[in-house]
This record gives structure tokens, C-alpha cells and sequence, in this order.
């Protein structure tokens, strides 16, 4: 999988900045591979969530193990995982292309999942959360995700469930978060995106502070876990939360030290990007679950997909 995604951006690099770019692309990897390499040799290659035990699976989009350790306050056992990837695409590659999930259900905010045609065939139906976009806040509202997975669970309940939220991944929503610039990606009037928050503290140019940006990012798992907590009253069996992968703010890559880093890049296995939380709810009884063939599942178009994308920094 990611040999395949690093052909397909050194294709771009290719066509677009020439074969010198190309080869300083694959130049600045090779630290970045080898430092995999040495991670996988102490952390194992990851955890397969279908593979694991669970009736309903709560994905929170960037959630560090950190930061969930210190902000859960509900009853379960938490655990870290390493995910299969350091960002939704990798995640999302590596846990279900050519898998077929028809014992599943998926309720979706996150763009990947068309992108990537894993909502054609993979798992019995998707629900397309994504035509519920918020443009105002240039992401799906938790309260969103969470009714769905409540008419999802209602409707397919001899199905697993999965429920993909897009928070605490930016842009911010909560009161901090709103006032900081470069929370979204909106585009400005010359058809140029705004700049997100990760490349302004990359940069240097951000106008708040790391403790500020750390503080609008717990806002908004807070605001995520206040939404899942009251899902989980009305949902039965066995539920597991957990993340796709978590987000760096301002650490160095080891043992090959690299300049500090920030936002979770595609193939960079680190523990503040790959170490989530595994939060296990046991709940009420667990379900009869039984596969069948997969259903036709409405799905956002190709240009909608884009947008998504580039709102939330991934373009």
C-alpha cells in the first residue's frame, strides 16, 4: 500500500515539478522509511480492526492516545493500538481494500471512503454522512454522525457497525477553535485555499500559540466524546473506540531526527501518529450479526469528494 501511494505522488511530483523534484522527494523518504522500519521491529505491524472483537467500532478521525487518555471520562478499558496507518487514507487502504466487509455497516463522514471506491462492494451498505456538510464549519458535525449510526443501528441491526467521525481532526469547532486562523480550508477570492493550521506552525506564521492550537484540538474531542457518550445508551452489544491515526504538534521523527513536524502525513510511522486508543465499552447483549450481499449506497460525486478533501488539508 504505501509503496503504491508513493508512486502515485512521485508520478505527480513528476508531472507537475519535473524529475529534480522527483528525486528530492524520494531522497527526503528514505530517513522516513528506515525510521518505519526500526518502528515496526519494536511496535509489531498493527492491529486489523475487522479482525478484532467488537459489534460496533467508534472511529475518531486524528485522535492521539495522549490526548484521549486524558480526556476520556467513561466507563471501559483502554488500551493502545498501533493503526495500520498514520493518516485516513492509509488507515482506510490498508485495513479494507480488497477486503469483503458484507457483516458490516459504515457510517461515514470522512471523504476517503468514496475516494478510495470503498463504498462499492466493500462492506454491506455505507451511509453517506457527507451531503450533511456543514460549509460554515467545513467539516460533518458529530451530532450528525451520531444520529446516523442510531438509524443505522436501528436499521441494519444484525449488522457490525462502524461510525466514522471527523472530529477532533480540524478544522476546529468549538468556541477556541473558531477564533484561530487557519482552522479550515476555505477558499479565498483568487480560487487559492487558505492556509491550514499545521503548515502555519510548520511555518512559523501562526498567529496563536502551540498551547492555544493543543487547547482547540481537546475542544474538540470533547466535543466528539459528549456526542459518543450519549450514542453509546442506545447502542447494544460490544462497542470499541478507537482512531485511524493521530496528528503531530511539533515532534521530531527518531532515530532519525528530522526538523519538528506537524498534521499526519501518509506513511510516517510514529507513536504520536500511529499509537490510538483502543476503548472498550462491553455494553448489553451482543448482537446476532450475519453477513449478506452488500446494497447500493448513495455516494457523494467526484467534484463534492474534492472539496471535502482540500477542507480538511488533504489536497
Amino acid at each position: 500500500m504505501a509503496l503504491r501511494h508513493h508512486l502515485r505522488k512521485a508520478r505527480e511530483i513528476l508531472s507537475n515539478e519535473g524529475p529534480l523534484e522527483t528525486a528530492k522527494s524520494a531522497i527526503r523518504f528514505v530517513p522516513i522509511e528506515v525510521n518505519n522500519y526500526i518502528f515496526r521491529l519494536r511496535h509489531g505491524s498493527g492491529t486489523y480492526v475487522m479482525d478484532e472483537d467488537w459489534d460496533n467500532l467508534l472511529i475518531l478521525d486524528a485522535c492521539r492516545y495522549d490526548m484521549f487518555a486524558d480526556q476520556i471520562d467513561l466507563d471501559g478499558a483502554l488500551e493502545p493500538r498501533i493503526s495500520l496507518g498514520s493518516s485516513s487514507e492509509e488507515f482506510l487502504e490498508r485495513n479494507f481494500d480488497s477486503r469483503a466487509c458484507h457483516d458490516t455497516v459504515y457510517v461515514n463522514a470522512n471523504p476517503y471512503i468514496p475516494r478510495l471506491d470503498l463504498d462499492r462492494g466493500t462492506f454491506h451498505a455505507v451511509i453517506n454522512c457527507l451531503e450533511d456538510w456543514d460549509p460554515d464549519l467545513e467539516t460533518v458535525r458529530p451530532e450528525t454522525v451520531a444520529d446516523a449510526a442510531r438509524d443505522a443501528h436501528e436499521s441494519f441491526s444484525n449488522k457490525r457497525l462502524v461510525a466514522h467521525f471527523m472530529q477532533p481532526h480540524h478544522p476546529f469547532i468549538g468556541e477556541t477553535g473558531r477564533d484561530l486562523t487557519g482552522t479550515g480550508l476555505s477558499i479565498d477570492s483568487d480560487g487559492e485555499r487558505d492556509t491550514v493550521i499545521w503548515e502555519y506552525l510548520e511555518s512559523g506564521d501562526a498567529d496563536a500559540s502551540l498551547e492555544t492550537v493543543w487547547a482547540a484540538y481537546k475542544e474538540n474531542l470533547d466535543i466528539v466524546l459528549a456526542e459518543v457518550e450519549s450514542l453509546l445508551e442506545d447502542l447494544e452489544g460490544k462497542t470499541v473506540i478507537t482512531a485511524d491515526h493521530g496528528n503531530l504538534l511539533g515532534e521530531r521523527l527518531s532515530p532519525i531526527p528530522s526538523r519538528r513536524k506537524y498534521g499526519h502525513p501518509y506513511g510516517v510511522h510514529t507513536p504520536e501518529l500511529v499509537r490510538v486508543p483502543w476503548f472498550i465499552c462491553e455494553g448489553s447483549e451482543r448482537r446476532d450479526i450475519r453477513s449478506d450481499p452488500p446494497v447500493e449506497s448513495e455516494r457523494a460525486s467526484d467534484s463534492e469528494i474534492e472539496k471535502r478533501l482540500e477542507a480538511l488539508g488533504y489536497k
